[in-house]
């Protein structure tokens, strides 16, 4: 499977019950907005899967494009985009994640 393609894509937000796509690491952020949704994932203290989109160029306007939502970071609960990192730290505060999130667990 081709990294960055639509089944891999699928694939990893299948996999993971929380995936963050972002610009570095959550030890090494390289934005503002990608280090506030780590450090809410965090928080969270749930495992989550971080995909560095700075580690190809070919990852930002492959993801864009499969998820048809136009920046980073991008937070996915079961498979299911949640936005970015304003509207992960809305629903983490207002304890919305964790419903959404237990209420998709296996």
């Amino acid at each position: 499977m081709e990294l960055w393609s639509k089944e891999w894509l699928d694939s990893i937000v299948a996999e993971h019950d929380l995936v963050l796509f972002m610009k570095g690491t959550p030890e090494e952020p390289q934005c503002g907005f990608s280090n506030r949704a780590a450090q809410v994932l965090n928080q969270f203290q749930i495992p989550f899967a971080a995909i560095n989109v700075l580690a190809d160029h070919r990852a930002i306007p492959s993801i864009c494009e499969w998820a048809d939502f136009p920046t980073m970071p991008q937070i996915y609960v079961h498979g299911e985009l949640i936005g970015g990192s304003d509207i992960v730290l809305e629903m983490y505060e207002s304890g919305e994640l964790k419903e959404m999130y237990d209420q998709g667990r296996k």
